[in-house]
């Protein structure tokens, strides 16, 4: 089971990360850390997680969600459907073809 310590600061509270749990998070996104960089790894995380606690702080009322901080309109193609036209030049592009046919690896038994 894991465990974490929660330093509370007036009204926040500061996730503080030991190496324990450090090294499971490691061992999750499977990522070898040595022994030794475990301690001052889970120190920078910590900062990390509080510098992102610091942003629960920000008055974000009134502000609508954005994808870009550029207002920037996505040029869209006209969707028409077509039928390729020329099956023969298509095929060219195939490693493989057979009766008009692409011919692709068998993936399911």
């Amino acid at each position: 089971m894991l465990a974490f310590a929660a330093l509370q600061t007036s009204e926040t509270y500061i996730m503080a990360l030991d190496k324990t749990i450090v090294a499971r998070i490691a061992t999750l996104a499977r990522i070898k850390v040595p022994e030794s960089d475990l301690e001052p790894l889970a120190g920078e995380l910590s900062k990390i997680l509080a510098w992102i606690e610091r942003l629960n702080e920000v008055d974000v009322a009134g502000v609508e969600p954005m994808t870009s901080v550029a207002h920037l309109k996505t040029p869209m193609r006209v969707d028409v459907v077509n039928d390729g036209s020329d099956r023969d030049a298509i095929l060219k592009n195939a490693p493989q073809e057979a009766r008009g046919f692409f011919v692709v690896p068998k993936v399911v038994e």
